[in-house]
């Protein structure tokens, strides 16, 4: 438990680090794609490689609480369903959003390598936290009826029909063999540069509230830390490509109406 702690909180430091240098140095994928990251693979590739770890190594604990019966006092069904709420967007992120890309794009293979290493650590906080070191009956069954579970929970599922419907938005921006480049407007995105990272981020401090862990609180400043700094530089990449069209239509970053 001691190297657990000692590694949140390095990733907390590490959470600061990488959300000051993003504001500096660009991720370069998607619509911030450039040469300066190396070697590059199927962008669909890239996305399963990158974003199952987190779902399997979940998955592992999940499997293997199950199968040992281990019972450290908390009740099955509550770690169970909260597992599987990260467990279902994991699912969508790393085997169902990578299926439904357009286009033939491509992903550096060191940010590929950089998410694998995140998503695996992640699934090691979250899951050692579910399964191993969260506080002998912290989890009953009456945590289902607890404000931090329904209004977490609501607040998660909000941030992932946010996701779902933003990325739906983009994939539709294009018809098939269409190269341009198009402002999205429809959905959040009439208030937010990047509605798709407003709906993740709402949906990881969902999770915080309803696991009401240090883990899901150290994911939720992670994911911050992370797209927080891309929003502004996606922000400024539209307004160098479509200028004051851009400009006027007064779009925040990350935030609907406050950043």
């Amino acid at each position: 438990m001691q190297t657990y702690y000692f590694l949140m909180a390095a990733m907390f430091i590490l959470a600061i680090v990488v959300f000051i240098a993003l504001f500096f140095f660009k991720a370069g994928y998607g619509y911030l794609s450039t040469a300066n990251w190396g070697p590059k693979i199927n962008n669909k590739a890239a996305w399963v490689i990158m974003e199952s770890p987190a779902f399997v190594f979940v998955l592992l604990y999940a499997v293997d609480y199950l199968v040992s019966g281990t019972d450290t006092g908390n009740n099955r069904y509550v770690l169970l369903t909260m597992a599987g709420l990260f467990l279902i967007h994991y699912f969508q992120r790393a085997f169902i959003f990578p299926m439904l890309m357009r286009g033939k794009g491509e992903m550096p293979v060191l940010i590929m390598a950089m998410g694998m290493v995140f998503n695996s650590l992640n699934a090691y906080f979250i899951g050692s936290w579910l399964f191993e070191f969260a506080p002998e009956g912290k989890y009953g069954l009456d945590w289902f009826a607890s404000p931090q579970f329904i209004i977490g929970t609501l607040v998660f599922l909000t941030g992932m029909l946010i996701n779902l419907d933003s990325d739906h938005v983009i994939r539709h921006l294009r018809k098939p063999g269409d190269t341009k480049h198009y402002i999205p407007r429809k959905g959040l995105y009439k208030y937010v540069t990047s509605a798709n990272y407003f709906g993740e981020l709402t949906e990881w401090v969902g999770y915080a509230i309803l696991t009401w862990s240090p883990a899901g609180v150290l994911f939720a400043v992670w994911t911050f830390a992370n797209l927080a700094p891309r929003s502004k530089s996606l922000t400024a990449k539209y307004e160098e490509e479509f200028g004051d069209e851009y400009r006027e239509l007064k779009k925040k970053n990350l935030i609907p109406f406050i950043w």
